[in-house]
């Protein structure tokens, strides 16, 4: 980070957003950890990425706040009142899947029809998935499938966005395919038994 980006974030209040997604805290992942801690990773990752963006960052802490915390509502989001607030809900909104919208229909559409944000976003937020999918706490089938829609949609809304995006994601989608791979029914109950 140099020091324009860190003079710019150093400029964006993330804190009022911060609260409202430490609701998201109650939320626990099946990966392990909670919705608060996946939210901070996304926006980790937008900045590892140098999108040091108010809208986008404040979005990425918020992006799974309606979708998994069902009392959640946009005038909750709404209370900020900052510059920003209405362009983040829309960011929001946008990257929030809309029931019964199957992941496969989700994900086609921001490929699609998404805003250049929302492309970036959800390629942060797949990437904190893909490094939390482990085979102990996730079934094969679920893991194949998301690997699937990740290479068939992710991969090529990445390429629109951020090349660097895109190669990372394809790395994680191949390794994780190794993994699932190499993974057999008894291994997990052997590794169990040599470490007791």
């Amino acid at each position: 980070m140099n020091n324009d980006e860190k003079n710019r974030l150093a400029s964006i209040v993330l804190a009022p957003y911060i609260q409202k997604a430490y609701a998201l805290i109650s939320i626990s992942r099946k990966t392990g950890g909670n919705q608060f801690r996946h939210a901070m990773a996304t926006m980790s990752i937008l900045i590892d990425y140098h999108y040091i963006d108010s809208v986008l960052l404040k979005a990425a802490i918020l992006h799974d706040l309606l979708e998994d915390f069902h009392e959640a509502r946009e005038e909750n989001i709404r209370e900020i009142q900052d510059e920003d607030v209405e362009e983040v809900i829309r960011l929001v909104k946008e990257v929030t899947r809309h029931f019964p919208e199957s992941k496969r229909e989700f994900y086609e559409r921001l490929l699609h029809q998404g805003s250049k944000k929302a492309k970036i976003l959800k390629c942060a937020d797949v990437i904190s998935n893909l490094t939390d999918l482990h085979i102990d706490n996730i079934s094969l089938n679920k893991i194949k499938t998301n690997l699937n829609l990740y290479e068939k949609f992710i991969l090529p809304m990445a390429l629109q966005v951020n090349h660097n995006m895109h190669l990372e994601i394809e790395d994680l989608i191949q390794s994780r395919r190794l993994y699932v791979k190499s993974y057999h029914k008894d291994w997990f109950s052997t590794l169990l038994k040599r470490n007791a």
